[in-house]
């Protein structure tokens, strides 16, 4: 694979895996292919266009898009001339993109759309972004179109394209990615073009894809989790269709039929969910077949053959109920990638008992993204980890636990920040990822927790709180679940219903429906949500399980500013704005 800066992609595709549909996008309800050779065209266009307006080796360019193919030939017209991309959530605020535009020095902004245009033409007031810099993929009054810049691009020549491409080298900076965390200002995580690659390369082995797949993309392309995996896909000649927007990917699945697609754990559960919701519609034999099948599901085991009784129930299983789950995900999947947190067991039983084969990965922004995944083949993929240390990556667990690695997918570091650089990385080159994880069977990592959320009660007992949520949040009438009590003698959780689901329930035993705040106030569905607790703590020790919970009207949200773009609860944050439930919640139980 002769690809050393993220750019040669194109051109290794171009002469040994064209595609007639190597990016696919709907416009006006139609699926607009753009081959490979469009796409080489109109990325050295971008690249001409920008370096007619002054942008050279060095140049911060932001992209604040949803995924669309103008965001890929956006991302490679600024590496070929050196420049560095700054990829950004649209979901985020005017102050956040103020912040990251003035941090990172940022030139110019490519926009996808109207709502964006107006945040960010708020955002760079006062800032050294010039009004001509800032071109937009939808046609906006008053803004300057992408098409623009392409015909400036039109008006250079190609040979002058060439000595600024050889200039570029594969440890130069590619990429400045923002993480938003959980807690502080963004910090700019440095990426180099040899950083992503090198996990490019390191992964390849992991993905079973080929020239005749089509992939569906829908998460976010700011983060390095499907930028890296787009790399991956396109090095491959695997031709990448977009989604719409996210209401209508079961849509786009039956129309693509792709044979893969990346997720995070929360898309595969509301997926979980709807259709458990259908099952408990359905009548008689049909209800009882359906739960048959379902129940065999959550016994699959990929590390284990269960014998001629269970592979011949399953066998039929997935030919009269899974064979539906396959059509409704287009058909032809062969496999989900599954990253950006903790993916439940029983989803991964019941997905590959069907036939879809789930391979949950690990890894940080800091770390290209990906330091271990498991396996397309059974004996590489133990559920509840997420599987082995992928090609040429070092790991080592630190004595508390910590999951310590190095490798060339590892950053140079956070733009403008040394000091906090230096926390991250010890005198050995280890970087410090601040999950706690051990190994499994000497070779499947297993992820326990976040270091930093770890919390003590007053009892000195460590309460590792993401592992008691994930459990919680395996009820499909629980959605959001944050758990509390540091220095409190017991843990106590924070609980969002998921009411679309509580609704259903409630119908079905009598429960009048009512406002979400009346809702978490009424006594039996209290009642109902002690009980799922209940049940859920018998899987941990007695110290660790949740004594008390409080039922919250209304969801978590990035526009909130609870959860982070990557939905990552901001524990703080919630903290703050539930201070008094909280107090009252412990003031009660002492009471008791």
């Amino acid at each position: 694979m002769d690809v050393r800066r993220s750019f040669d992609i194109l051109p290794h595709q171009l002469a040994t895996l064209p595609n007639n549909d190597a990016l696919a996008a709907k416009v006006d309800g139609q699926w607009v292919l753009t081959s490979t050779q469009q796409v080489q065209d109109e990325v050295n266009l971008v690249s001409l266009g920008l370096a007619a307006l002054g942008l050279k080796h060095g140049d911060k360019v932001a992209i604040i898009s949803m995924n669309r193919p103008e965001w890929m030939l956006a991302d490679f017209g600024i590496a070929q001339i050196g420049a560095v991309s700054v990829p950004m959530y649209p979901s985020i605020t005017v102050e956040d993109y103020k912040y990251i535009f003035a941090d990172a020095g940022v030139r110019a902004v490519f926009v996808a759309d109207r709502k964006l245009f107006d945040k960010v033409k708020e955002a760079t007031i006062g800032l050294a972004i010039p009004a001509e810099n800032v071109f937009t993929f939808d046609k906006i009054e008053g803004a300057r179109h992408f098409s623009e810049l392409l015909e400036l691009g039109r008006k250079g020549r190609l040979a002058d394209l060439e000595p600024l491409k050889a200039a570029v080298q594969p440890d130069d900076l590619l990429t400045l990615i923002y993480t938003s965390g959980t807690t502080g200002s963004p910090k700019g995580v440095m990426l180099t073009h040899d950083n992503i690659l090198s996990n490019c390369r390191n992964s390849q082995r992991y993905v079973p894809v080929s020239q005749s797949d089509k992939a569906l993309s829908f998460l976010p392309l700011c983060h390095i989790f499907e930028r890296m995996v787009t790399y991956l896909y396109m090095i491959n000649g695997v031709s990448i269709y977009y989604a719409e927007n996210m209401e209508v990917i079961a849509d786009n699945l039956r129309e693509v039929k792709p044979q893969i697609f990346t997720t995070v754990p929360r898309l595969l559960e509301k997926v979980y969910d709807k259709i458990v919701a259908k099952g408990h519609e359905q009548e008689g034999i049909k209800k009882s077949l359906f739960f048959w099948a379902l129940d065999l599901g959550l016994k699959f085991d990929t590390q284990k053959d269960q014998g001629f009784l269970y592979n011949t129930q399953l066998a039929l299983a997935n030919k009269i109920i899974f064979n539906k789950w396959r059509e409704a995900l287009g058909g032809n999947l062969r496999c989900i990638v599954s990253g950006g947190g903790a993916l439940q067991p029983r989803l991964a039983r019941v997905f590959w008992a069907a036939g879809i084969r789930v391979m949950e990965g690990y890894g940080l922004t800091e770390t290209s993204p990906v330091i271990a995944v498991g396996g397309f083949e059974p004996e590489n993929n133990l559920i509840g980890t997420v599987g082995p240390i992928i090609n040429n990556v070092e790991v080592k667990i630190a004595p508390d636990g910590e999951i310590l690695t190095k490798s060339a997918c590892v950053m140079k570091g956070y733009y403008n920040k040394p000091d906090l650089t230096a926390e991250v990385f010890d005198e050995e080159g280890w970087f410090h990822t601040g999950d706690i994880g051990e190994l499994v069977n000497g070779r499947f990592l297993k992820i326990t927790d976040r270091k930093k959320e770890m919390f003590k009660t007053s009892g000195g007992k460590y309460i590792a709180p993401q592992v008691i949520e994930g459990k919680l949040k395996e009820d499909p009438l629980i959605e959001q679940a944050m758990v509390v009590g540091a220095d409190q003698k017991f843990p106590s959780a924070l609980v969002v219903p998921s009411f679309s689901d509580l609704k259903g329930w409630c119908k079905r035993n009598g429960v009048p429906d009512a406002p979400n705040e009346e809702l978490v106030k009424n006594e039996k569905i209290v009642a109902l949500y002690e009980g799922l607790v209940k049940q859920y703590n018998q899987s941990f020790a007695q110290w660790e399980q949740v004594k008390r919970i409080v039922l919250l009207p209304e969801l978590w949200t990035v526009e909130s500013g609870e959860m982070t773009p990557t939905m990552k609860v901001k524990r703080k944050v919630i903290t703050e704005k539930n201070k008094q439930l909280i107090e009252e919640l412990y003031a009660h139980a002492e009471k008791r």
